[in-house]
């Protein structure tokens, strides 16, 4: 090398050391360096709802005069939703995980699928087994596992013509949660402990199909009883028989799916995500109306038609003519056009569960930054305090209950057939209305 370039080198050298030195510390505040993450990337089959303000309430003359949705200017901070209702192929996914779990852990026991955590006598399933398998462990060859198996249909008497049917009775899932607005309340409280805010529930996970029949009286709907969660020709359409509660586990265990793939990666970046929740009713409704301003319905208005003559959402036009809008009963996720955040069927189609407690009053004492009444109902609660609020409209409503600031609620412990839901996560980076 020539001598005339040593200095240089040893500038250099010296210059790349003292960076090196001062990130690691060397006296002065540098932050800490945390692992490389993914950050800002849309989670599959949601879009991007950027913050803003809005007139939340009612844009047409209250009918009812029920005065339940008053006008206010309120702040909604950005998140993500999910473009379309959660589907009956979707809501499967968490059904099939429990099951699967269950038969694993309470009837396989089959050391070959877990994972131990060393130093402790915990142990997980090890998913990429089970699902890289040659053979469904549904489908299995071996004699015993399919014993095993069995145990998880019904038995004697409750079997029809000797098929082998799942017994739905045995799909439970325990999931737990950190109660934050309990645990505020209480901060100053000495005597409580972390543990005293940690909720835990149980609870079946499979959607109730009766539903076609017990939501409506001398209607013919055995087929939707027998059909509508189980066949695949219902894929595609909104999951509906699912309580608030269930609704609450799918987001729960749709929050921890996602953690626990991170957390399996090896090498490269990870990607950190808020956790699934229902939307609160503001969120909602600033979604639903896609930035429109004073527009009755989230494609404008003011009709429920274009002007082709084309209804433009799923529900019940006129005096009961079900199917004018192309669907007798639920259409599809995708079906019709979405609003202008590219939401689809936030009007009709299915109503939607929030995580707002229905309060008639609730407009006149909530915040106005990212508002909600919020109140999580224990068991032995009265039933004024399990109200949800639900949104959109659906199938069987008339176009009332299409309009954005439309209002209605329902108990968190029942299920309805023209209830579903859709999930957000909050956005966690810079507003990208100000980037």
């Amino acid at each position: 090398m020539n001598k005339r370039y040593l200095p240089v080198l040893f500038v250099v050298i010296y210059a790349v050391c003292s960076i090196g030195c001062s990130r690691s510390g060397g006296g002065e505040l540098v932050g800490v360096k945390r692992e490389r993450l993914k950050t800002n990337k849309v989670p599959h089959g949601m879009v991007l709802i950027p913050g803003g303000t809005f007139i939340m309430g009612q844009s047409d003359q209250d009918i009812t005069f029920a005065q339940i949705a008053q006008n206010r200017q309120v702040t909604i901070s950005s998140f993500y939703m999910d473009e379309t209702e959660i589907s009956n192929s979707e809501y499967r996914q968490f059904v099939n995980w429990v099951r699967d779990s269950i038969l694993i852990y309470n009837f396989l026991q089959d050391d070959n699928y877990f994972v131990q955590v060393e130093g402790t006598n915990e142990r997980y399933i090890d998913w990429s087994k089970v699902n890289n398998s040659r053979r469904s462990l549904w489908n299995s060859k071996d004699q015993a596992v399919r014993e095993r198996t069995r145990q998880m249909y019904y038995q004697g008497e409750d079997r029809i013509f000797g098929k082998d049917e799942l017994d739905v009775r045995l799909l439970r899932y325990h999931y737990e949660w950190y109660d934050l607005r309990a645990a505020t309340a209480a901060k100053n409280d000495p005597t409580k402990t972390r543990s005293d805010f940690i909720r835990r529930d149980t609870i079946l996970v499979y959607p109730d199909t009766t539903v076609w029949l017990n939501d409506f009286s001398y209607a013919q709907n055995e087929p939707m009883v027998e059909g509508y969660f189980s066949h695949p020709s219902f894929d595609e359409y909104p999951v509906v028989g699912v309580t608030w509660r269930q609704a609450q586990a799918f987001n729960i265990w749709r929050s921890r799916l996602f953690e626990n793939h991170q957390r399996s990666r090896r090498g490269g970046s990870r990607e950190i995500r808020q956790p699934y929740m229902l939307p609160s009713e503001a969120e909602w409704e600033y979604a639903a109306r896609g930035g429109r301003v004073g527009s009755p319905y989230p494609w404008g208005g003011p009709s429920a038609r274009n002007a082709k003559g084309c209804l433009m959402a799923n529900f019940k036009p006129g005096r009961g003519n079900y199917i004018d809008d192309g669907a007798a009963y639920t259409a599809p996720v995708y079906s019709y056009f979405p609003n202008d955040f590219g939401l689809y069927n936030m009007a009709g189609n299915v109503a939607e569960w929030t995580s707002s407690s229905f309060n008639e009053s609730a407009s006149s004492f909530v915040h106005d930054m990212n508002p909600t009444y919020r109140y999580d109902a224990r068991p032995d609660d009265p039933q004024s305090l399990k109200r949800k609020v639900i949104r959109g409209g659906s199938w069987k409503d008339i176009g009332y209950f299409l309009q954005n600031s439309a209002r209605a609620y329902e108990y968190q412990d029942t299920a309805k057939s023209y209830i579903g839901f859709r999930s957000v996560s909050a956005y966690p980076g810079v507003d990208p209305m100000n980037n």
